[in-house]
């Protein structure tokens, strides 16, 4: 995923491809240990897609204190 799709979904959006890729990481791991899996270097895509996914969350909750204190600020000097 590349990050303007990632920044396209809502919060909850997001928390759900974190879950589902997680689970086919789980998925994947468990094909690698049995010797099965097809493509290995999907792992690694499917990691830095969920680190893809919680920066972006990650910026979301830091831009949202800093609007609140800018507010919050805003208010007190009246």
């Amino acid at each position: 995923m590349k990050v303007e799709e990632i920044r396209g979904l809502s919060e909850k959006e997001r928390e759900e491809k974190i879950v589902d890729f997680s689970q086919e990481i789980f998925n994947l791991r468990f094909q690698l240990a049995t010797g099965k899996i097809e493509n290995p270097s999907r792992l690694r895509g499917l990691r830095r897609d969920i680190a893809r996914l919680k920066t972006v969350q990650r910026e979301n909750r830091i831009s949202d204190k800093s609007s609140l204190k800018q507010e919050n600020k805003a208010g007190s000097d009246k």
